[in-house]
């Protein structure tokens, strides 16, 4: 094991016991229009019933620009002509580079039509587009105005969209005609675009539409605000248009993402503009090793989700480095060497994935056939780190790739585990490939990297204070399970509010421990050497191959359908995706008693298709189980989820009469057992169906 007296420990140490200092030391390495006067400002809060809570600000008097920080400053500075913007997409079979000074003009060009078209400082402009370029641009060009964009991942039903719409109330939308699904072909963007606006009571006034090869989306309806994008584009290049950044303050809002929330209406995350850029900026040097030009950083997420932000757009363009937008899946496009081949490629030295990218490759390809293919080649040398986060990676995954690592990358390449949210902007733990950056240090420090823990997230990042309590907020001695908290202030990326919804900022994170701690809503310990083991989520999130799911969205679905009176849902362990939505559902008062807890197969698709429809098909049901009297409620009518996905999860295992945690609040602690006997019928019945279609084999 390492020392404890290692850099990171010493830097952890430094930006929680004199954060002014700390912080000011980063700040100053980006431009700002108008220098702040202090670092941070700690406040109390009023809500309108009275109720106060701590606040916090960062560089509360400062203006700044991050689309100027992410890409003027490097034109300035002479570094023009080095490559932003990596675009590979095995889909549509196509490969584009962007220097610098080539983002610039789209940027500006693309800021200059969205001022014609109306937007203006703190408007907000949403965004559902697939994985091209013309999406970061979006996403830069509104940040250049000053607006706050709304990312929504492109694969979300109309349904879920209107609900982002709803929320936000967008000046504009910036779409494409569609995206691409590898064999499945083009997915029409039009039908969820269009039936999300008109679910919506609200309605933006332009929609702004990248036309694609592959599907276009004609006739464009003027008359409703549609607009082509491209023939915008062309005619501000030809007028000369452009707009220059606009800067805001500090503490004024550069994006909303929407998380998903335990009554199954989406939360807007609001994250401000500063301590963005400037956690950020730190963060991807000192976690990730992406310094600057050279570096090369490959993240396979999504836009829609907040790694794609953090980490495809805006770290990698605020250290000056090389991005990869890659349009495409681990496996199929073409096969399950694809990560492999982007390393290699585009000479990536940092790649970020989640566990469950990770489980699709080994299972098409299990002896790493395409790894060593490019490894025992050369071709991998220069890759430096594999960064997991989105869910739990288990031990095994961590094992088997650092050995891999280890064999065939740069000497030291480490694989990293770290955790974090979409309210934290920024990992909260992980471990330093390069600690020593960013720190002035003595000589009594070990420059030694921190040892990898399989199966732990790492130490806490700069800024992060994580704490483990119980349920009465009280601190427990290191090795004990209980609730991850945080004390405040969070670090600069970490989110202060919610979008127009203070209230239910404090009563969603705050008010459990009445204004003590940040309420993360995960579970976990810290070891004897304070690394962090996250080890489950809050009853009512699902995390779907590293998608959060509110399970109050999904149980809305379910009982849209005629036959259901009421439904819960909860995670049932999966060896591909980590978990996936497990619904019990309750029949409807007319359907006879006795009924097979497995539903029939049209049972079955007709609420899945729903809860497609409605959610998307990234939520698709694990299975369900039917009957009634099985769902187990408190005294004041709260649904017992845990006590349900531990069934689960303990006959996953075959273990169906191990004991559950019921709580002494529980109304009927006979339903607990009419559940039990559900949940054992059920993967019984799924075993025996199991062996039958073997034996077809």
């Amino acid at each position: 094991m390492a020392p404890s007296n290692t850099v990171q420990d010493s830097v952890q140490k430094a930006s929680l016991s004199d954060p002014e200092k700390f912080w000011d030391k980063h700040a100053k390495e980006l431009y700002w229009h108008k220098p702040y006067s202090a670092v941070l400002r700690r406040q109390t809060k009023k809500l309108k019933d009275g109720t106060t809570h701590p606040h916090w600000s960062w560089f509360p008097d400062g203006e700044i620009s991050t689309t100027y920080n992410c890409i003027d400053r490097h034109v300035k500075a002479g570094n023009g002509d080095k490559v932003a913007l990596i675009w590979d997409s095995p889909v549509s079979k196509s490969k584009e580079k962007y220097t610098y000074s080539q983002m610039l003009e789209e940027v500006e060009l693309l800021a200059g039509v969205l001022r014609e078209e109306g937007v203006k400082k703190g408007d907000v402009v949403l965004v559902y587009m697939p994985m091209i370029p013309a999406a970061i641009f979006g996403m830069l060009a509104a940040a250049r105005l000053g607006a706050i964009h709304a990312v929504v991942f492109g694969g979300f039903a109309a349904n879920s969209l209107a609900q982002r719409i709803e929320a936000a109330k967008p000046k504009v939308i910036l779409t494409a005609s569609c995206a691409i699904e590898g064999a499945k072909g083009p997915l029409d963007y039009r039908p969820f675009v269009e039936g999300a606006i008109e679910q919506s009571s609200f309605k933006p006034s332009k929609t702004i539409i990248w036309q694609r090869e592959n599907k276009r989306w004609d006739p464009v309806n003027k008359s409703e605000g549609q607009r082509n994008w491209q023939r915008l584009i062309k005619s501000a290049r030809m007028r000369g248009l452009r707009a220059e950044a606009v800067p805001v303050k500090s503490t004024d809002g550069l994006y909303i993402i929407y998380t998903s929330g335990t009554t199954g209406l989406p939360k807007g995350v609001l994250r401000e503009a500063g301590g963005h850029a400037v956690g950020l900026n730190l963060n991807i040097k000192y976690l990730f090793d992406v310094k600057g030009p050279g570096d090369v950083i490959f993240t396979g997420s999504d836009i829609g989700w907040v790694v794609g932000h953090s980490y495809i757009v805006y770290a990698p363009l605020l250290a000056g480095a090389t991005t990869v937008l890659y349009e495409g899946k681990p496996i199929g496009t073409p096969d399950a060497g694809a990560f492999w081949r982007m390393v290699d490629e585009h000479k990536v030295t940092s790649l970020f994935t989640a566990p469950t990218a990770l489980r699709a490759i080994r299972k098409e390809d299990p002896e790493d056939k395409f790894f060593k293919q490019y490894g025992e080649k050369g071709q991998l040398r220069h890759w430096r780190g594999l960064f997991l986060a989105g869910e739990r990676s288990e031990p095994s995954i961590v094992t088997h790739y650092q050995d891999l690592l280890k064999q065939y990358a740069a000497p030291d390449a480490r694989v990293i585990d770290h955790w974090w949210s979409s309210e934290s902007g920024s990992p909260m733990t992980g471990l330093a490939l390069r600690p020593a950056i960013g720190l002035d240090h003595n000589s009594q420090e070990t420059h030694t990297a921190l040892a990898i823990k399989p199966g732990s997230a790492g130490k806490p990042m700069p800024g992060f204070d994580v704490r483990i309590v119980d349920d009465d907020g009280n601190e427990v001695e290191q090795g004990k399970m209980g609730n991850i908290v945080l004390a405040m202030p969070l670090a600069p990326t970490g989110f202060t509010t919610l979008f127009n919804d203070e209230a239910r900022f404090y009563k969603g994170y705050l008010k459990r421990f009445n204004g003590k701690w940040l309420d993360t809503g995960d579970a976990g310990m810290l070891d004897q050497d304070g690394y962090l083991h996250v080890m489950s989520r809050s009853d009512d999130i699902i995390n779907v191959a590293a998608h959060r799911f509110s399970t109050g969205a999904i149980e809305q679905a379910i009982t849209s359908h005629s036959s259901v009176a009421e439904a819960c849902v909860v995670g049932v362990p999966d060896a591909m995706k980590g978990h996936l939505p497990f619904a019990f559902v309750i029949p409807s008062a007319s359907t006879p008693d006795g009924l097979p807890a497995t539903p029939s197969k049209e049972f079955f698709t007709g609420i899945n298709n729903i809860v497609r429809t409605q959610i998307g098909s990234i939520a698709s049901l694990g299975g369900i189980i039917q009957g009634k009297g099985m769902i187990p409620k408190t005294r004041s009518g709260k649904t017992l989820r845990r006590v349900l996905r531990e069934l689960v999860e303990n006959a996953a295992e075959n273990n169906f009469d191990k004991e559950v945690n019921v709580p002494a609040t529980v109304e009927d602690k006979e339903v607990v057992e009419v559940a039990r006997q559900k949940v054992r019928e059920w993967f019984e019945e799924r075993k025996k169906q199991q062996g039958t279609e073997k034996a077809k084999l």
